[in-house]
């Protein structure tokens, strides 16, 4: 049985979720962690390999078991269920599941996002290891090598053009045929980038996650040591902070307050990928932690209310 009402509440159980747990934990709040999802891009990464403490890399499973297990040991608490409902009656927020309803003085919202990713046979297998979705985070791992981008229309021609100063040795799959201005298209000639527009059959690979290149529709198959994916139209996991009001920006992630975290209701703070120009695991962890530390200090006020 869970209590009913809570110092935080913790809605995403991700790598910004689970940093926040263990500062609300170290302050010693009566604080509850709700996840459902098991899709996001910390379950799919293979390997982190910008992390301090990691040099030879750390999978996103193990990440956050090692997280959840932290977090528990400072006594927070966690719930494997779908908040459907957000509401604000007077100082409190409620939270609604399908199997509880809840009240709690703070919210942190880390629902993070999910990103669009074609059922391409074999590409999931590779993400985090020899496929990456973030040059910020991995271009590092392409320098000089031949480096496909598996992606759709002018996202994926953009994100070939922006490779280039990781690697020289771009091919650009417009795997769904999306149509490209003619300037793009000639950017791409310019730069030396190879434009193929074809469907993606398969990826091909070595062992558990080594690409080796894919397979077309037609036929064909281009080698490539490394990519990234590029579809666009990733699904940002906005939906709950809508029904509060929070403000999301036109490029569907929440604004915050860069101090603080909070965003623009009173006691909800945001984190993580949701957040704008957030993308980055390392990102996550500084925002949950910051975001953490100002919800400690209102609750400080609130609590003596």
């Amino acid at each position: 049985m869970y209590p009913n009402e809570w110092d935080c509440i913790i809605i995403g159980g991700g790598i910004a979720g689970l940093q926040a747990a263990i500062q609300m934990g170290r302050s010693q709040h009566k604080c509850l962690v709700i996840d459902s999802k098991e899709d996001g891009r910390s379950t799919l990464c293979k390997d982190y390999r910008n992390i301090l403490g990691w040099p030879d890399g750390i999978s996103g499973e193990d990440i956050r078991a090692l997280g959840r297990e932290h977090a528990e040991q400072t006594g927070i608490h966690f719930l494997k269920d779908h908040v459907t409902k957000l509401k604000k009656v007077g100082s409190r927020l409620h939270v609604h599941t399908a199997e509880h309803e809840f009240t709690t003085h703070t919210l942190l919202l880390a629902t993070g996002i999910t990103d669009r990713i074609p059922p391409i046979p074999n590409l999931k297998d590779c993400l985090g290891m020899t496929v990456y979705i973030c040059t910020d985070c991995d271009g590092y791992e392409v320098i000089d090598k031949p480096t496909l981008v598996l992606g759709s229309g002018e996202a994926g021609a953009n994100f070939a053009l922006s490779l280039l100063y990781w690697t020289s040795q771009v091919t650009y799959i417009n795997h769904e045929k999306q149509d490209i201005e003619d300037d793009l298209r000639i950017k791409l000639e310019e730069n030396g980038i190879r434009y193929i527009e074809e469907t993606i059959q398969s990826v091909e690979k070595a062992g558990e996650s080594e690409m080796k290149g894919v397979f077309l529709a037609d036929g064909r198959f281009i080698e490539g040591e490394r990519a990234f994916i590029a579809f666009g139209g990733n699904d940002v996991h906005t939906g709950l902070a809508k029904q509060l009001g929070i403000d999301v920006l036109n490029n569907r992630h929440i604004h915050v307050d860069p101090r603080t975290k909070e965003t623009n209701i009173e006691n909800v703070w945001a984190a993580g990928d949701i957040v704008s120009h957030s993308e980055q695991a390392t990102i996550a962890m500084g925002e949950a932690t910051q975001a953490a530390i100002w919800i400690h200090k209102r609750l400080m006020k609130l609590l003596k209310e």
